[in-house]
């Protein structure tokens, strides 16, 4: 096949096969240069992650790529703009924590581009198979940045159990795929639909790997009972890594979650609805009564990540358009939010030395007060207060659920969303009321103070860009169920 026919083929794909290339290459330089490379090895990574958002726009409309197995869309494009983003603030959130605690390895930018190469190419699958290699691609790669630190136990720990659990659940999807080809004859989701979509009730074999399929899904978004590895790594993890976890990865999963669910296996609503709805409720109802008892912020944030996942998988419990939408807005709340609150707890330092309990925060309205209004922003949203962003979230994904007439999800959802409120709330409290024994350092880096101001601003003034934001997410929505 000649270079003219080739690459018409492989144009869809032009911002995966760029990161592609630009990961070996730097992975190449940094090879050769060693740990001093480090500074630019990053910012070379924050450039390419930017090219590669450029080509993703460039690159609009629907098309397939290598055989049918790849396919770029609305909802395709949407996705990876988050994604994009959500990588690129985490290795800003990293470049002064590397330097400050000596843990600078050339490798950790590297390994987040090839994780988010791997994104990509979940949420573009159009086949089992690109599905699980986008999935295993992410998931390797975080695997090594999760112990990146491997001069600590806590790190090295964090990577063993994500590593260990994340193994298993590559296990439990790759058997629900298994017996779904067995029982369909086909790894194709454009097949799939076909197949399923002439109104004959589906084998027993093909719903339980349906079942299957979910569980393996419900752990990379670490929805309940499949979310035990989540406390731990947030824990364990550096907390630039774990601020990676908690957006990037999670939107990819959600996206995957919802294409695979919504394009092959659209027309079995009714066979795996139940299952998401008893995931999406443990998940908010666990979420908002663990996170009550907690008293390390990180683990906190790994809670409330579990209950936001939770809320997300209210959408996709719809099954309908506007439930597409209404996850696809959501998240593009959830990353700004918690990349701010990430900024907060890097910034968090006593004497040089980064601190993680929630005491710690006492009195920061006095000796930080700029910090302790951009944390009551994020607070206040994650608790859906309006009007900021995490609000308009959590209408989207309930009015949907009530469409749909799933009046008890919604229900229990705005429970949890006022008991989850009372630990948001608690932050607060320990801020503006509570007195320092001993104050956190005065200075705040640079590009954490770039990160945690403009996320603020983007959660308080969201519903100023409200309009276009639904436009693009009913646009993606539309892409996706059409597909």
């Amino acid at each position: 096949m000649d270079a003219a026919t080739t690459l018409p083929i492989m144009a869809p794909a032009s911002a995966e096969i760029f990161l592609a290339i630009a990961g070996l290459a730097l992975l190449m330089v940094g090879v050769f240069k060693g740990e001093s490379s480090l500074k630019m090895l990053s910012w070379a990574t924050i450039a390419a992650l930017a090219v590669a958002a450029v080509l993703v726009v460039v690159k609009g409309g629907e098309a397939l790529a290598f055989q049918g197995l790849f396919v770029t869309d609305g909802f395709a494009q949407y996705a990876k703009i988050l994604i994009l983003l959500g990588s690129a603030f985490s290795i800003v959130l990293s470049l002064g924590y590397l330097e400050r605690e000596q843990a600078g390895r050339f490798e950790y930018p590297v390994l987040i581009l090839f994780a988010t190469l791997g994104m990509m190419l979940m949420v573009s699958a159009k086949d089992l198979i690109m599905l699980y290699m986008g999935l295993e691609l992410q998931s390797l790669a975080l695997y090594v940045v999760a112990s990146i630190r491997r001069d600590t136990l806590k790190s090295t720990e964090a990577g063993l159990k994500y590593f260990v659990l994340g193994a298993l659940s590559s296990g439990l999807l790759l058997y629900g795929c298994s017996m779904i080809y067995g029982f369909t004859g086909t790894t194709s989701f454009e097949t799939l639909a076909t197949v399923l979509g002439t109104g004959a009730a589906p084998s027993t074999g093909l719903v339980v790997g349906l079942v299957f399929l979910v569980c393996g899904l419900a752990f990379k978004v670490s929805a309940v009972p499949f979310h035990m590895w989540t406390p731990d790594v947030y824990e364990g993890a550096p907390t630039p890594v774990t601020a990676l976890f908690a957006v990037a990865p999670k939107v990819a999963a959600i996206a995957l979650f919802l294409r695979v669910m919504v394009d092959p296996f659209g027309d079995l609503l009714a066979s795996w609805q139940q299952v998401v709805v008893f995931v999406s409720l443990a998940s908010m109802v666990v979420g908002a009564l663990a996170a009550i008892m907690q008293s390390n912020i990180k683990r906190l944030m790994a809670y409330s990540s579990i209950g936001h996942m939770g809320y997300a998988l209210v959408g996709l419990a719809a099954g309908t358009e506007a439930g597409v939408t209404g996850v696809m807005i959501y998240m593009a709340t959830y990353i700004f939010m918690n990349v701010g609150t990430f900024a907060v707890i890097l910034g968090m330092r006593r004497d040089g030395r980064l601190v993680e309990s929630l005491s710690d925060l006492a009195g920061l309205s006095r000796t930080h007060p700029m910090m302790a209004l951009a944390l009551m922003i994020f607070m206040f949203s994650m608790a859906g207060i309006p009007p900021l962003a995490g609000f308009f979230g959590k209408w989207y994904v309930f009015m949907a659920a009530l469409d749909a007439g799933l009046y008890g999800l919604a229900v229990v959802g705005v429970l949890a969303s006022v008991i989850g409120a009372f630990y948001y709330l608690r932050i607060v409290k320990i801020m503006y009321f509570d007195e320092a024994e001993q104050p956190l350092d005065g200075a705040v880096a640079g590009d954490l103070r770039l990160i945690l101001y403009g996320s603020a601003v983007v959660t308080v003034l969201f519903f100023l860009g409200l309009s276009p934001i639904y436009d693009t997410a009913a646009a993606a929505a539309a892409s996706l169920i059409g597909a």
